[in-house]
C-alpha cells in the first residue's frame, strides 16, 4: 500500500522538527516521491550522511510502502 504525503511528513517531522518539508508525488501513484527537506540537522554532514538520516527517519517503510524517494536536502540559510 502506498504512503500518503501526510504519513511521510509525519515520519520526517519526528526526526527533523525544525524542517521545511516539500513533498511531490512524481508519478501520481503514491509510490514515487520527491522530498525537499531543509533542516539544521544536516549542517556539517555530507550529502550521503544527510540522506542516510532521512532514510533512517522513514525506517522500514523505505523500499516497501515507499518505493522510491528522490531527495533534495539543504541547510537553512
Amino acid at each position: 500500500m502506498p504512503m500518503t504525503a501526510p504519513q511521510i511528513e509525519a515520519l520526517l517531522r519526528r526526526a527533523f522538527p525544525d524542517a521545511q518539508i516539500e513533498l511531490t508525488d512524481t508519478a501520481g501513484d503514491g509510490d514515487h516521491w520527491h522530498a525537499r527537506i531543509v533542516s539544521a540537522a544536516f549542517r556539517g554532514r555530507t550529502r550521503v550522511q544527510q540522506h542516510q538520516l532521512v532514510y533512517a527517519a522513514i525506517g522500514p517503510d523505505m523500499g516497501g510502502a515507499l518505493h522510491a524517494l528522490a531527495l533534495q536536502t539543504e541547510v537553512p540559510a
